[in-house]
């Protein structure tokens, strides 16, 4: 294994542990990514979503203060004009609060659903049978669920084991259920039920452990999607749901580049299954980010299986400079108000694991706790970073990409290596693009001259961007930029992130030349 992020100062009085944490302009570096949904789609929560955990936002001068927030919609259930809907909810949150929030197209992809048309809740009990059937014209029952893939019973075979459920099963909750496969009888699959569970909804997703399913990873459905909503809505990311090859990210960005709005789309290629991890290296090289999706994953790995999986996975994804985003890391704040002991540790190992973001799916999207969950975490995440060992990071990445450099490359480890060596606050990053400022591993902030690249960068741990007006672009050779920085480093004292006398690293475009400087602030 790679050698730790964590470095706790020695010896660390315990006493300390009990002490308040400082307030921050910048709660946490990690960001979250809030899945909106029936819980979560007024616009009073949508608000509170998106101040929850965050610093105020506000203008200031010529540059706009913007902060972290990347919105999910996920398209395996509810139809377009019912996502517009929040959409729209979220444009009027997003103005009352001044915060700036990207939005994520969640895809259906090869995902089995067990269909429950009358949506009464069905009871199953462990030892009784229960049939699988591909006719959907038949009434969800005890006896009997209707699936949405008609080739599901040449798939599996005698042994092999189905989860069924809401959000598929812990271990430990009754709204997911676990089958084992008895028999198939024609187009039928014949199942024990291992656990009691009760099913409530319209849609059960269904998953069946370690078994290759035939259903293309980006479906028609998806297409419709991403043409009708998402064009029009100009989506920051589509989350590529079951991406199993690298060549389902190539078939993916060539229908985006179809639609001109969307060939920046940036794409995170979500991986949830076996066919996935087998070929993690080849699709990490084709997306611009990955989602470790630990639902369904969780379920296909052995238990003593998953940290493993976490650990390399995010440290690939760390040195290739691509962010990770964790999922499943809460879900007892579905229905509580606070997490379990092992959640708390979960998020925070993430964090030192070196994950982008933390996803919340069912805990804000049907959650009873939205708001207070994106807090918590928020926090936790937080704690975690106090103790995460950048230098060693840093010194780890520079050793990684190896030599000679690109010149970003080298541009942005200059910045960093100052940083350090001077203990600087923050670095301040112009960029119009946002790759440079993506490349630092600091806290950071920047000023970009577009609102869809400051967006993307909503996902990325650790930068924070600030809109620059567009009158003064990013690779000015004018005084401008002068100016601008100016405003920064106003606000950064005027909010706290900057005190007198610290130092601020700052990496610019002059004419042809890249420049990164050092900047002691007086009184």
């Amino acid at each position: 294994m790679h050698s730790n992020h964590l470095l706790l100062e020695e010896p660390i009085r315990m006493a300390s542990i009990l002490e308040p944490s400082k307030a921050s302009f910048f709660p946490a570096m990690t960001k979250i990514v809030g899945t909106l949904g029936p819980r979560s789609r007024s616009v009073d929560v949508i608000s509170g979503c998106l101040k929850a955990g965050m610093s105020d936002t506000c203008s200031f001068g010529d540059l706009i203060v913007v902060d972290v927030a990347v919105a999910r919609f996920d398209f395996s259930w509810g139809n377009s004009e019912y996502h517009q809907e929040t959409l729209e909810n979220l444009k009027a949150a997003v103005k009352s609060t001044k915060k700036l929030c990207a939005v994520m197209l969640d895809t259906v992809g090869a995902e089995m659903q067990v269909v429950n048309k009358s949506e009464k809740a069905i009871s199953l009990q462990q030892d009784d049978v229960v049939i699988l059937t591909p006719d959907e014209n038949q009434e969800a029952s005890s006896q009997l669920l209707p699936i949405n893939f008609p080739g599901l019973a040449k798939a599996v075979k005698a042994g092999d084991t189905i989860f069924v459920g809401q959000y598929l099963f812990t271990g430990s909750e009754t709204t997911s259920v676990w089958l084992e496969v008895d028999k198939v009888e024609g187009a039928d699959v014949i199942c024990k039920i291992k656990n009691s569970a009760t099913l409530a909804g319209a849609l059960f997703t269904l998953h069946a452990s370690q078994i290759h399913i035939d259903l293309p990873t980006l479906t028609d459905k998806d297409k419709e999607n991403i043409s009708t909503w998402g064009v029009p809505n100009k989506i920051d990311f589509l989350s590529l749901s079951y991406t199993r090859h690298a060549q389902d990210v190539r078939e993916a960005r060539e229908f985006l580049s179809k639609h001109g709005d969307l060939s920046q789309t940036q794409i995170f290629a979500k991986i949830e299954n076996i066919e996935g991890l087998t070929h993690f290296d080849e699709i990490l090289q084709e997306a611009d980010g990955i989602i470790l999706s630990r639902g369904n994953l969780g379920i296909d790995l052995p238990p003593e299986k998953v940290f493993l999986f976490q650990k390399a996975a995010l440290y690939k994804c760390n040195m290739a400079g691509k962010p990770a985003v964790v999922t499943r890391v809460v879900d007892s704040m579905t229905d509580n108000l606070r997490p379990t002991r092992a959640e708390a540790t979960d998020v925070a190992n993430a964090v030192l694991d070196g994950s982008d973001a933390i996803l919340l799916g069912a805990e804000t999207l049907r959650g009873l706790y939205p708001v207070e969950t994106i807090s918590i975490v928020g926090k936790i995440c937080a704690e975690a970073e106090k103790v995460f060992n950048q230098d060693l990071y840093f010194k780890k990445t520079v050793k990684y990409v190896g030599e000679p450099m690109s010149h970003l490359e080298s541009i942005a480890s200059s910045a960093v290596r100052a940083a350090i060596k001077v203990k600087a606050s923050v670095i301040i990053c112009f960029t119009s693009s946002g790759r440079a400022a993506r490349l630092k591993t600091n806290q950071l902030r920047w000023s970009f001259s577009g609102a869809f690249e400051a967006r993307q960068s909503l996902i990325v741990r650790g930068l924070f961007p600030m809109l620059a007006d567009p009158r003064h672009p990013a690779e000015s050779t004018s005084a401008t930029n002068e100016s601008v920085l100016k405003v920064a480093l106003d606000h950064g004292k005027t909010s706290g992130v900057i005190k007198s006398h610290d130092r601020v690293v700052v990496c610019q475009k002059v004419g042809d030349a890249s420049v990164v400087k050092i900047i002691e602030l007086e009184d």
